[in-house]
């Protein structure tokens, strides 16, 4: 090879290694401009600055090195920083609070996962939306051996699958465990308190997530929801804007399905709001 292929390739492995640090560091604001001075020399920042030009990044941003203050519950975790962390695709049963009641299994997810963070180091996984409404960030977490926690949870029956568009990394692999778990009967699959019961049985429901199993006879539409019809008071609705992650509603009426979610009520009337067909199971 040429002295001067050579130099170009290795010139342009120390530029693409320069910019990939650059998005490692700066997380999801992948903004990269490059610039050229008067005496032709490049450089790359995160920060615009007179001339420069945007770059297109193509690789996508890695996992982020953080370190844990301490567990809040199964789901969340609080860093030295004093960012909250809420585990992405997953959700655990409550612990107690001064909103709340425990739920059965919060306890136990909550001890499994301070169990695992004895070292206090995690790698965080960010996907398209970084943050929810209550300012938390939203990560999926690793070890620094690799384990995924949010996947580890599902796989010891210690929480459910619980998407919620956009956010979508790694749904398949999420699902795969929770039936594993939900096969072998492992955790909350085991309590009598998270098995499935007739939705006519609704308004006897308890907080927190639920099953019900119910036989959609009707589809109603409105502006911002498209309603499968269990009876006159009870419905689940689905957002207008995640119907294409569903199949055709039409191809759920008569059909017996499961529903898992939580339970909202206005008077006498009942619905659940799916966000994702993993929600809503053909039985």
């Amino acid at each position: 090879m040429k002295k001067s292929a050579m130099f170009f390739n290795k010139r342009h492995y120390f530029i693409h290694y320069l910019i990939l640090s650059l998005v490692t560091s700066t997380g999801f604001a992948a903004e990269i401009y490059r610039s050229v001075d008067h005496q032709g020399r490049v450089t790359y920042s995160d920060k615009p600055s007179a001339g420069a030009r945007q770059i297109e990044i193509l690789s996508q941003p890695g996992r982020q090195l953080h370190q844990v203050a301490r567990v809040y519950d199964g789901d969340t975790i609080i860093l030295d920083d004093k960012k909250h962390v809420r585990l992405l695709g997953i959700n655990t049963p409550e612990i107690e609070s001064q909103q709340r009641e425990e739920e059965p299994g919060g306890v136990a997810a909550k001890k499994w996962l301070q169990a695992q963070l004895q070292d206090n180091k995690v790698y965080l996984e960010f996907d398209q939306e970084k943050r929810d409404k209550y300012k938390r960030l939203l990560a999926h977490v690793f070890l620094p051996d690799g384990k995924h926690l949010n996947l580890a949870l599902l796989e010891n029956g210690l929480a459910i699958v619980s998407i919620i568009p956009p956010n979508s990394l790694y749904t398949d692999k999420l699902i795969q465990a929770q039936q594993h778990a939900e096969k072998l009967k492992l955790g909350i699959w085991s309590m009598p308190e998270y098995q499935s019961r007739p939705i006519a049985q609704i308004a006897n429901h308890t907080k927190g997530w639920q099953r019900f199993t119910g036989t959609p006879v009707a589809i109603k539409k409105s502006r911002k929801y498209t309603r499968l019809i269990f009876s006159d008071k009870i419905d689940i609705r689905i957002a207008n804007t995640n119907l294409k992650l569903f199949p055709a509603p039409t191809t759920y009426l008569g059909k017996p399905l499961e529903i898992r979610g939580w339970v909202a009520r206005n008077n006498d009337y009942y619905t659940m709001l799916i966000q994702h067909p993993s929600a809503l199971i053909s039985r």
